[in-house]
């Protein structure tokens, strides 16, 4: 999948049903490439209004569908902390 069509998608929060937006960036690890984190705009944010953007862990992504991408996040109440190491790269 090309990040042209990832961001087209709208993010939708499987535990509250609330839209979150679509994808504006991607966090990945320097180390080994790994995508780590979809980046969506925070309350307020957007393409051209900079805000407190929401990591979203790529563990905690549920389904990519055709037009949407299910995420499973309990808690928003700020940006989502960075994603801490996981065993992708081979290394905890």
């Amino acid at each position: 999948m090309l990040y042209s069509e990832l961001r087209k998608k709208e993010v939708i929060n499987t535990c509250d049903g609330s839209r979150l937006g679509n994808v504006v960036d991607l966090s990945f690890d320097a180390a080994c490439g790994a995508l780590e984190a979809i980046i969506v705009p925070g309350p307020g944010g957007g393409i051209f209004r900079p805000g407190n953007d929401i990591l979203i862990p790529w563990k905690m992504i549920d389904k990519i569908g055709d037009d949407v991408i299910l995420v499973h996040i309990q808690n928003i109440g700020g940006p989502a902390p960075r994603p801490g190491r996981h065993n992708r790269c081979g290394r905890v």
